[in-house]
């Protein structure tokens, strides 16, 4: 059994950055695929990034491409997503995940194990 905590999340103004966190406790989270979801007011829960297991390989959604960047710290067992250049309309409850499914990592069946999420608020 694997447990997620998110934290790091906050207000904070277009244009900015901010820097969430995953904490695992429980199993070694380097063992796992870890992604980041997001869920806006009103909408479905939606990929943004993930990172694999073994090669830490990443891939993100077109939307933050190249603004959201996704790392993990072995010695902390804690999975980073790094948000920069950030907007009104990233405004969400961010997920971390994490699993080892062979379903496509963009889609939450990929994913065993859920954190609670952390608020982020961009204002414009």
């Amino acid at each position: 059994q694997v447990q997620l905590v998110e934290s790091g999340g906050g207000l904070v103004q277009a244009g900015n950055s901010l820097r969430v966190s995953c904490l695992a406790s429980g199993r070694t989270l380097s063992t796992f695929d870890v992604a980041w979801f997001r869920r806006a007011p009103g909408k479905d829960r939606r990929f943004m990034a993930a990172i694999t297991r073994s090669t830490d390989r990443t891939y993100y959604a077109d939307s933050v491409k190249g603004r959201f960047t996704i790392s993990r710290d072995n010695a902390k067992n804690t999975v980073y997503l790094q948000m920069n250049s950030l907007k009104p309309e990233d405004t969400a409850v961010y997920y971390c995940a994490a699993g080892t499914s062979w379903e496509n990592l963009s889609t939450p069946l990929h994913y065993e194990y859920w954190g609670r999420g952390t608020q982020v608020t961009v204002s414009s």
